[in-house]
């Protein structure tokens, strides 16, 4: 064999480094890679880069909600393969969390199949499907109007964009959680409205203090439910990003056999399920720290939903056993809060003015940069459209040059000498196609030009005024709290749980028995005023949602009233867990829902009225039919649920209030007709009794209002006309406020006299109210309405009103 020649030896190169500066280096490197691309969320759209990657790539592959599924792989797949190289199974699993609705206050991803709970995992991806749900979409649109930057992929083959626009405040309404080096995230998800609220009225009071925020973001709505215990950990948090909760599930004690009593839980803590609760009983019970439980059953189903059913021994006291599930097992849980996202792609802790004034700006900049794109856009077809017009009006002489032309450079040129145009509208004319030379193609480019015209005009406006730009930010923000936006679940209380209760001594109530007002909005918020000895409740400096107040108790912090239903029930409870207010500055905005405190309503049943069991002085109720009835409280039994009217079948009561006999009843009916007497000519009645006849009915008609004034001198009449067909919130209706004297007295049982007079299109009353002169109206939504100047006749028709009002109610302190 032929010798061959041995290769050149390669010099070698040995580098000595230092291993401790190495693994510095290295590990630095490290904890920058997972804290920026992996761990935690950014600021503006609340997204992680995984999250961010999958909406983005999902957008683009066409899976929006009117549009099929697809298996869950080929979406892992295609973002693993164009944007995140970190391996299919983290990829699952993200996807999977935006799908879920214990986890998500706003699911972002439309999941079909087995997508997991709270005590199982999910199916492989290669038995799910997904699509983007609708609220995905508003984190995506305008992607393709240059509202954000698009930054390279991984291998730089693909672009994607570095944050999404968002057009809700996400970070807020989903919150976070992650684990960095160093670092840690956990963020608890919001009620998307009360976020859009608090983000609104940023935009037009950038200096806004966290506690004006708090009045419309008063804490943690969890997907879950349940109830937050005490508010100092969320006022933390919102004031310096940490913060920790007390959350416990919504339970009630029932009866679940002739002679057996149970705990029944329907809702539990965040992130807690049914399984680990069970568990978490039977090893305390093994473990015999926790007695007087004789049974658990998972009672829940999909129709139902979630319900566990506890057993309680003979002879245990129901409350004692709950307050050991509370302290034994996760019936009660803490959440702990730490605000940490990336800001300038710097991670830092924020509260919630800093989380709202960072999307804040997010969004501005977005609309900014859209408003660029289409006004550069519209030019543009506006220059085109211009130019197309001048070659129709002569086109004669265009096909003339064109014809004489050597070739389409020449052509070009000369079109441009002549006609005095640009190149490109020399170029749009050249390819101009003969069926655009008709004369109803010049008809639709003269309609373009014009819209184009206006268009640019108001994009040029627009971009001009700082303020226009909040106001279309704030319109975007309505339109998403709209079109997403679900009542709020979690029931938040003011006072922090009790301390376990000891085995000997007395119980610590920790509140002070002390005199407060119980105020009751028109909305149904309430909220405890703690008065001191002495003390009044103030008016309100200013004006905030929800302040229209229906009825305001005095008692004591402790003490017993009751809230009377318009199923004609009055259910006894203590206003000890109402969230308090400063009486010095009074805001509705921050009560909780009556209905969801006292926990024992029916879905179409309302509290219309407030009582003290110790009053003498009688009090009035008026009905759907037209039936009234006095009783006096004090002569009621002491029972969690009292009768206080029998109602016939389909009626219902539509208001009630104290009565003393020197007051005057008064009814509106639907067909527009008011009646008042003195509630002296109702005699007072039993609980069981039905009432007595209170004002006649003309055929179709209802009572929708019931009321009593005392002083008549200074009492007004509010009502609002409309058309019964409709449809709630597109009309507003006319409204008239009329002095209250200028409506005589009848007798009662009578038509009363006329009180609105209504035009072309109305045909009943939509709204009415009897009531002192500084009389407040709210709308649906609890923001403060005007009505028109007081003075106008009984019977006139009224003012048409430039926004709906829901309700009218009395001002704080009044």
């Amino acid at each position: 064999m032929p010798r061959t020649e041995s290769a050149e030896p390669v010099e070698e190169r040995i580098q000595d480094i230092d291993l401790e500066g190495e693994m510095q280096g290295s590990f630095l490197e490290y904890a920058y890679s997972v804290i920026y691309s992996r761990a935690l969320p950014d600021a503006r759209d609340g997204l992680k880069p995984v999250q961010r990657r999958i909406l983005y790539q999902m957008a683009e592959m066409g899976l929006r909600p009117d549009r099929g599924h697809v298996k869950s792989a080929r979406v892992v797949g295609e973002v693993m393969g164009k944007l995140h190289p970190h391996g299919d199974s983290a990829i699952y699993d993200a996807l999977v969390r935006l799908s879920q609705d214990f986890a998500l206050r706003v699911p972002l991803v439309d999941g079909h199949g087995n997508f997991g709970s709270l005590d199982d995992g999910p199916a492989a991806s290669r038995y799910t499907e997904a699509r983007l749900a609708a609220s995905a979409l508003s984190l995506t649109e305008s992607l393709d109007e240059d509202v954000v930057d698009f930054v390279p992929n991984y291998d730089g083959q693909f672009q994607q964009p570095s944050v999404l626009p968002a057009a809700f405040p996400n970070l807020l309404v989903n919150g976070a959680s992650g684990i960095a080096v160093g670092m840690a995230t956990n963020m608890a998800p919001h009620n998307l409205i009360e976020v859009v609220a608090a983000a609104i009225h940023l935009l037009e009071n950038p200096d806004a203090t966290t506690e004006e925020l708090m009045e419309y973001v008063p804490g943690p709505d969890f997907p879950s439910g349940g109830i937050l215990m005490g508010l100092d950990g969320v006022k933390d948090a919102y004031a310096n990003g940490r913060g920790a909760l007390r959350v416990r599930g919504k339970v009630s004690v029932e009866q679940i056999g002739p002679r057996r009593t149970g705990i029944i839980v329907t809702e539990l803590p965040y992130m807690v399920g049914p399984e680990r609760l069970i568990e978490k009983i039977r090893d305390a019970v093994q473990a015999k720290k926790l007695q007087g439980i004789s049974d658990v059953n998972d009672l829940t189903d999909r129709q139902h939903g979630l319900r566990v059913q506890i057993g309680i021994k003979t002879g245990f006291d129901p409350n004692a056993v709950l307050e050991q599930l509370y302290r034994l097992t996760p019936l009660e849980d803490s959440f702990s809060i730490n605000n940490v996202a990336l800001v300038d792609g710097q991670p830092r802790t924020l509260g919630l003015k800093e989380m709202l004034s960072v999307y804040v700006g997010h969004r501005l900049e977005v609309i900014t940069r859209r408003s660029r794109f289409r006004l550069a856009r519209r030019e543009e077809r506006l220059h085109l459209v211009e130019g197309l017009l001048i070659a129709i009006l002569d086109i004669d002489e265009v096909i003339q040059v064109i014809r004489s032309s050597d070739d389409s450079d020449q052509a070009r040129s000369r079109l441009r000498q002549v006609f005095d145009l640009s190149e490109l509208q020399a170029e749009y004319i050249l390819e101009l196609r003969l069926r655009r030379l008709t004369k109803f193609s010049r008809i639709e480019l003269e309609a373009e030009r014009d819209k184009l015209q206006a268009e640019i005009a108001e994009l040029r406006e627009l971009l001009a005024s700082e303020q226009l730009l909040r106001a279309q930010v704030a319109r975007e923000l309505d339109a998403a709290a709209e079109a997403h936006g679900t009542p709020r679940r979690t029931l938040l209380l003011n006072a922090a749980p009790p301390k376990a209760r000891s085995t000997k001594g007395p119980v610590d109530l920790q509140i002070a028995d002390s005199p407060t007002v119980v105020v009751l909005s028109t909305t149904g918020k309430a909220v405890r005023v703690d008065l001191a000895d002495g003390q009044v409740l103030a008016p309100a400096a200013r004006r905030s949602k929800h302040d229209a107040v229906l009825a305001s108790i005095a008692t004591t912090t402790r003490g017993e009233i009751g809230a009377v239903t318009s199923a004609g029930r009055v259910l006894r409870f203590s206003p000890v867990d109402l969230p308090s207010v400063p009486s010095s500055s009074v805001h509705l905005s921050a009560g909780v829902a009556l209905r969801d405190y006292i926990g024992l309503l029916d879905k179409s049943e309302r509290v219309i009225g407030l009582l003290r069991f110790d009053d003498d002085t009688p009090y009035a109720m008026g009905t759907r039919t037209g039936v009234v009835k006095r009783i006096v409280p004090s002569a009621l039994p002491v029972r969690p649920e009292t009768e206080v009217i029998g109602l016939k079948a389909g009626d219902a009561l539509v208001g009630a209030a104290s009565a003393p006999d020197a007051a005057e009843i008064v009814f509106v009916t639907s067909d527009a007709q008011l009646l008042h007497y003195s509630a002296s000519a109702v005699r007072p009645q039993g609980g069981p009794a039905g009432g007595m006849a209170g004002v006649k009915l003309g055929s179709g008609a209802d009572v929708i209002a019931f009321s009593v004034v005392a002083n008549v001198e200074d009492a007004i009449v509010v009502t609002i006309s409309g058309a019964d067909g409709t449809i709630a919130g597109t009309d507003a209706g006319r409204a008239k406020v009329s002095s209250f004297t200028e409506f005589p007295a009848k007798g009662r049982a009578t038509g009363g006299v006329r009180a609105h007079a209504f035009l072309k299109g109305e045909d009943r009353l939509r709204l009415a109210w009897a009531g002192p002169a500084d009389a407040l109206a709210v709308g649906t939504d609890g923001a403060s309405r005007t009505l028109p100047e007081s003075g106008a006749k009984r019977d006139g028709s009224g003012q048409p009103l430039d926004a709906v009002i829901g309700s009218v109610g009395t001002q704080l302190g009044a």
